[in-house]
């Protein structure tokens, strides 16, 4: 009892902290810092390749183009898709309930949550992709396909067309999304090791697969209030940023602009670069820095290796988009992404 109350006050201070400070971030809110119980995730439907051919032929191609031009336009707008997709998958399961803007309750929906509200990207995208399979093929292809497909692309073309992967399909839309939920299920930017570890393994993901997709943070930009923590540099923790890059980071924030790269490196293209920076101390979340522990090193030094990380993000990716999958019995293809039938 002692320990609950303890873990709802550190949330409640989280909360109100954020809220000072505009929290916003990739991947980030405010959560006890305490690791959650792990749970074994339920079994969830089989998903099939070219699940559209009969259906709704050249549906993948109709995604695949849009998300080209987008990021031919904006290459942010890639890693927001990336993002949106994470965001959907680990709450609710890879449903589209991120992209409702509301539902038969009364309650919020999850991009009204406090890790998604104004810094989650990419739905006017989604949109314009529902629209245009609408008009080919009314009511056959789900808006979580969609996000599903679309984040694949978006790992296409921002790796320079080095990171391609067959994307499963056939996931039907949920009709539940509580913007509630975001605080349990995402990971904060504050997130030790075994916080994380054990958030994605009640995601049915091994550590492996989530410092696999910790690379994501290759690209994309984050709000400076994300990582506030972590900044004036303090010298005397081990994981701390470096003195250059904190300098770096410290005069951008204070330069009147709310966001910093992700990757200072390489900041549009999605390659192996993270790893090296979370060994030279130059990434911004603590949960970046954490991956530097004793448990998890070994790993990020593994995808440092050509073609291992990858390889190991293809997998990942697919993995995670069979997440909590709904089906015909549960869940429905919207007519608009936005709203339930």
């Amino acid at each position: 009892m002692a320990s609950h109350k303890l873990a709802t006050l550190a949330l409640l201070l989280a909360l109100v902290g954020c809220v000072a400070h505009t929290c916003q971030a990739s991947y980030g809110h405010p959560y006890p810092l305490s690791a959650p119980r792990k749970s074994t995730p339920p079994s969830v439907p089989a998903l099939n390749y070219a699940y559209y051919y009969k259906t709704c032929k050249g549906a993948e191609k109709i995604v695949r183009d849009v998300v080209q031009a987008e990021i031919k336009r904006n290459r942010g707008i890639g890693a927001g898709l990336i993002r949106l997709f994470f965001h959907d998958c680990f709450v609710q399961g890879c449903d589209a309930s991120v992209l409702l803007d509301k539902t038969q309750s009364s309650e919020q929906t999850e991009k009204f949550g406090l890790p998604n509200i104004g810094s989650l990207r990419g739905f006017e995208v989604i949109d314009k992709i529902k629209t245009k399979l609408e008009a080919k093929c009314k009511g056959v292809v789900s808006c979580a396909d969609i996000v599903a497909y679309a984040g694949r692309d978006a790992t296409y073309f921002l790796s320079n067309k080095k990171v391609y992967f067959e994307m499963p399909a056939g996931r039907y839309d949920g009709r539940i999304s509580s913007a509630n939920e975001t605080l349990f299920n995402l990971p904060p930017p504050f997130a030790d090791v075994a916080v994380l570890e054990a958030m994605f393994a009640a995601k049915g993901l091994s550590l492996d697969e989530m410092v696999t997709l910790s690379g994501a943070h290759t690209i994309g930009i984050s709000h400076c209030s994300s990582f506030g923590d972590r900044l004036p540099r303090n010298a005397s923790d081990p994981m701390a940023m470096n003195s250059r890059f904190a300098k770096s980071v410290t005069r951008k924030c204070k330069s009147g602009s709310s966001t910093v790269d992700q990757d200072i490196y390489t900041p549009n293209t999605l390659d192996n670069r993270y790893y090296k920076n979370v060994l030279n101390h130059e990434v911004l979340f603590t949960s970046d820095a954490a991956l530097e522990s004793s448990k998890t090193k070994y790993l990020v030094k593994q995808n440092l290796k050509p073609y291992v990380w990858e390889a190991k993000f293809k997998q990942a990716m697919r993995k995670m988009g069979g997440i909590g999958v709904k089906t015909k019995a549960n869940g429905e293809i919207r007519k608009n992404c936005r709203l339930i039938n």
